[in-house]
Parts: C-alpha cells; structure tokens; sequence
C-alpha cells in the first residue's frame, strides 16, 4: 500500500477553500430564504394552466448620503455668487393724502333718499383732488316727497341752504315714493292721474326752493333697477321730473342709458367711466356698488363743473389779494427799478374786447389797391408776373435795323 504524501501547501489551499464555502453559505441560504419570502404562492390557475411567469420586484428605494457642501478655497480668478435667497416683497408706498380743501371753497350740496346719498359718494370721489370745491350730502334713506311727514325736503332745504350757502343744489329722489299719497283733502292711489298731479305740485314746490333762493339746481333723473314694474314707474316719474323742473329753468340729468344694456334692459355689471366690466349694482338689482356709485355721479360731474367754473379744477386756483406769491424775490437794492404788475385773470372777459365782435369797427384806409379792389372796381387782374405759371403773353418781336 502506497502513501502518497501531500505537501503542506496543497493542504493549506484546501484549508482556505473550506472555509470560504462555510463563510459564503448563510450569504447564499438568507438570500435564497429571502427570495422564497418574496415569491408569491402558486394558485390553481396556475396548477392547471402551468407555471407562472416570475413576477418583477421592483428594486428597493436606497437613498444615497448626502455629502456636505464644503466651501471651495478662493481662488485668483473673478468668482460670481448668487444670491439664493427669496427676494421680499418691497412695500408699496401708500398713495399720497388729497389736497386740504380751500376756506373759501363752493360747496354742492346733495339732497335726496338712498339713490341720492351714493350719488353723494361718487361726487365727494369725482372732486377729491379739487381743493375748490367741498362736497355735502344731506341725504335721507327713506325719505321721499310722498311721505312729507316722515321727513319733510320741502320744509328742511331752505335751513340746509342759509346754513351751508351751497353754490349747487343736486336733488335726486323717487325711488321711495311708489306708493299712496295723502293730502289734507284726499288720498290718492299710485299710478293715478290724481296721483301725478298732486306728485308733480310737490316736485314744483322743491324746485322752486332753489330757485327762489338764486341757487342753480341739478334734478337727477332714477336709474332702471331690477323689479320691471320699479323700472316702468322710474320712466314715468323722469318724465314728469324733466317737465317741472326745466318750466323753472333748472337742468335734468338723465343716467338710465348708463344702468341698462343697449335694449333698455336693466343691467348688473356693466362698463365703468374708464370702461372696463364691473358690478355696477348691489344683489338685490337695487342698491349701487362703489362703481357704480362713481358711474351715476360721472353724468352729474360735467353740469357741476361747468356751473361752478374754474374752482371745480384741480389744477387752477385763482389768484387774488390773499394768497397772492411772492413773485420778486430780490435784494432791496436791486428790486428799486422793478415795477410790479397784477396777475392777470385768464377769465377776465374784458381781455379779449369785451363784447365787440371781430370786423365791427371799419378797417383803417389803404392806399395801396389790392387785386381784389382792380378785379372788384375794374373788373381786370393785375397783369401776372414774368415766370409765374399763369404768365402767358408772348414776347414783343423786335425788328432788325437795316
């Protein structure tokens, strides 16, 4: 029997292999365990109908570590940085106060029910940045001529105009006065010739209030609103306040062509006075948003402007002995040879000859005769000159000399 010898390398090789299969087992066994984990069981479709196909596992969501940023060393050449950081929202400047109102301002005194007092608002809106010109409104909700003895206009405007001494007067009112009218005498029913007619005496006797005392008057006119039978008694109710109110030669504004569409039809949002799409009107079709408040004093806004002038202008201030500048500003040695000069009035209607018109006085006398003197007296132009288009003699012949 041969021994065969085996060197100690060989057995140290056989050694190192043993035991990496001993440490690499578990490895391979927890996968295997792992994988069997994994695998969904067979079902009898697939006893029947064969083996499945694997199913796809999708990989597991490792996250990576995230690495410092640590700052790169400075170097010779020109580094950009930028700035990362949320900008913040920079503070708007808040809009500058309007002019304090002059002491010797006109006033505009607005009278009249719920109408009548956003009306106010939107006149106090349109002339804000006129110092000229104070806005008062005395308004009254529920007011209206109808019920005189809820609140009497007719009794309480002569108190408003001593007490305020307006420059204007703007009433607008009607939209409370659908309804019964009571008189010492006799009741009347809306909607009644009777009713009208008592009505429009009313009407007539607030006019003439203004009127008596000097003061000009603006009527304003209702708006359509949403009930029709509200709108159709607004028709009629401006008709009857344009009639007693110009018989006294004061001025009607009509707004309804601004509160409805190009059909007559009332309207909730509409065009403001830049013309962009707004809510002119409250949710009840009755009430006026602040648009809407702007819009129906926009129609008054021209008549007040051309009745008060200059002072309605937020640019214009007139010039007198009181708030005159100082226009010479020089030492008193220099200012001895300087004659000073009133301002002139731009207004002044005797600037411009008073009430002589153009061509009234005769022109003064010429010798020189014009050609429409030769063609007028002569009948005959003056002979063109030489070269010009219509020059059209021909040359004299000259005759040679023997």
């Amino acid at each position: 029997m041969t021994i065969r010898r085996v060197s100690f390398t060989r057995l140290t090789r056989i050694a190192s292999l043993a035991l990496a299969v001993l440490v690499a087992a578990p490895a391979f066994m927890a996968a295997d365990t792992q994988a069997q984990q994994l695998e969904r069981r067979r079902t009898l479709f697939d006893v029947l109908f064969g083996q499945r196909q694997p199913e796809y596992l999708p990989p597991r969501d490792v996250r990576r570590p995230i690495r410092e940023q640590r700052p790169r060393k400075k170097t010779g050449g020109s580094i950009t940085t930028i700035d990362t950081r949320t900008p913040t929202s920079r503070a708007v400047p808040p809009a500058p106060p309007p002019p304090a109102k002059l002491d010797n301002a006109k006033k505009v005194l607005v009278i009249g029910d719920f109408v009548a007092g956003g009306l106010g608002e939107g006149l106090k809106s349109a002339f804000e940045d006129a110092p000229g010109v104070l806005i008062e409104t005395r308004a009254n909700g529920s007011s209206g001529l109808v019920r005189d003895d809820f609140y009497d206009w007719t009794g309480t405007l002569p108190g408003l105009i001593s007490e305020l001494r307006p420059s204007v007067v703007v009433v607008q009112i009607g939209a409370n006065d659908r309804q019964q009218l009571v008189t010492p005498t006799a009741k009347y029913d809306f909607r009644t010739d009777e009713w009208f007619s008592a009505y429009a005496t009313r009407v007539t006797a607030l006019a003439e209030v203004a009127t008596k005392a000097k003061v000009p008057l603006i009527w304003v006119g209702l708006p359509a609103f949403r009930p029709q039978n509200m709108t159709a008694d607004a028709l009629r109710l401006n008709t009857l306040y344009r009639t007693s109110v110009e018989k006294l030669n004061g001025e009607f504004v009509d707004v309804w062509d601004g509160f409805v569409d190009q059909d007559g039809r009332f309207i909730v949002t509409g065009s403001d006075i830049n013309g962009q799409p707004v809510r002119l009107r409250g949710n009840d079709g009755i009430g006026f948003t602040a648009p809407g408040k702007r819009k129906l004093a926009f129609y008054v806004e021209k008549s007040v402007r051309r009745l008060l002038g200059d002072m309605s202008s937020p640019d214009l201030v007139r010039l007198d002995a009181t708030n005159l500048p100082s226009l010479i500003d020089l030492p008193p040695v220099e200012a001895k040879g300087i004659v000073s000069t009133p301002p002139i009035d731009l207004f002044d209607p005797e600037l411009d000859g008073a009430t002589e018109l153009l061509g009234g006085a005769p022109l003064p006398a010429s010798s020189t005769k014009t050609p429409r003197d030769m063609l007028v007296r002569n009948g005959k132009l003056p002979d063109p000159p030489a070269g010009r288009v219509d020059y059209v003699q021909r040359p004299v012949a000259t005759t040679a000399t023997p």
